[in-house]
């Protein structure tokens, strides 16, 4: 009897998160809602950037290392970062040791503080890319999906032109799936409808 529940519980869902708990989890929950809050955004760049050249599960399953280690993403905290922070962090194992991504991390929290001080805000300089909505897509195998589009590369020679590292457009594309967008799960995934709708509504459900 408790093979038929498991059975009934099963959904379709895009490939990539196997069927790792916390990336079916992470691919359930977080990928491709929208999100809009300016801090949360910039955490999401930031871990974006320290994902090069790694898979993301690896940044996943470092996330709350990070976020211990780096203030909890506060921008004001890390613009401020001295060389013995850095050197502080370059000595947790917790997190990615790159020396390159870490001190791109402040200068990007530099970058975001003068945003956040002289407008237009974060959140609305990143989604104005998508003219403020998700853009809708409807993929129905990976090899559709692109590394990176006009909208990835003109918001990564933004940022880069605003002082942000680790920001290429195929970083900012990933960044722009993971935020919402773009929704770019398959269309047979049990998602796709409903990771545009707000957080409490998708919960309830």
């Amino acid at each position: 009897m408790s093979a038929t529940p498991a059975k009934a519980a099963k959904v379709s869902r895009c490939a990539w998160p196997g069927e790792d708990p916390l990336y079916v989890a992470y691919h359930d929950e977080e990928w491709g809602v929208p999100e809009y809050d300016d801090r949360a955004l910039f955490e999401k760049l930031i871990l974006d950037g320290f994902q090069a050249g790694l898979s993301w599960i690896t940044i996943l399953r470092k996330r709350d290392n990070f976020r211990k280690a780096f203030d909890n993403f506060d921008p004001v905290k890390i613009a401020r970062y001295d060389a013995k922070k850095i050197a502080t962090l370059m000595n947790d194992a917790g997190i990615v040791r790159n020396r390159a991504k870490i001190e791109g991390a402040v200068k990007s929290a530099q970058a975001y503080l003068v945003i956040m001080q002289e407008g237009p805000g974060f959140s609305k300089l990143l989604w104005g890319f998508v003219d403020g909505a998700p853009k809708v897509n409807r993929f129905r195998s990976k090899s559709q999906v692109p590394a990176a589009t006009p909208e990835s590369i003109a918001m990564s020679k933004e940022l880069v032109k605003r002082g942000f590292k680790f920001v290429g457009p195929t970083i900012v594309y990933a960044f722009m799936q993971a935020t919402g967008m773009v929704n770019d799960h398959m269309v047979t995934c049990h998602c796709h409808a409903t990771c545009g709708k707000p957080k409490q509504a998708r919960k309830a459900k």
